[in-house]
């Protein structure tokens, strides 16, 4: 099995809905995101021949969807009031609204799946809220 890590961060601030504790008021982090790729085998031809995945594609997939998040207020959808959130976009803020709880282990699995959806052969992605704590989503086996 062959295999490559890439890692990337963003700053971004979130809640958590439905929680009883400090993560239930807003409140940021920086992010760090560490991305896995797995292939049986190495690619046969091409400018691709004998890598799993040129690196440069896969960094820079992993940069842009970070990018999409950076200095961004992640929010679950519905989880504020209408005007509340017209509100704060009226005032400049820019959100990242995702149809899930905004939990390191959701962010994780979101992660994951965009990139496999770009066709790239992820096994595994890491999202550290602090430098010591983690959530992961892998593939299933």
């Amino acid at each position: 099995m062959y295999g490559l890590r890439t890692e990337s961060e963003f700053d971004a601030a979130h809640f958590l809905t439905d929680y009883h504790g400090k993560c239930e008021n807003l409140h940021g982090h920086r992010w760090r995101v560490v991305a896995y790729l797995e292939a049986e085998a190495l690619e046969t031809d091409g400018t691709q021949k004998d890598m799993v995945v040129d690196f440069g594609v896969f960094k820079s997939a992993l940069r842009e969807l970070t990018e999409e998040l950076d200095h961004r207020f992640i929010v679950e959808e519905g989880s504020l009031a209408t005007d509340t959130v017209a509100c704060l976009e009226r005032e400049g803020f820019c959100l990242f609204t995702v149809p899930f709880r905004t939990t390191a282990e959701n962010l994780a699995r979101y992660l994951f799946d965009r990139l496999a959806s770009q066709g790239l052969p992820v096994s595994q992605v890491e999202v550290y809220e602090t430098p010591t704590n983690c959530a992961i989503y892998r593939k299933d086996a």
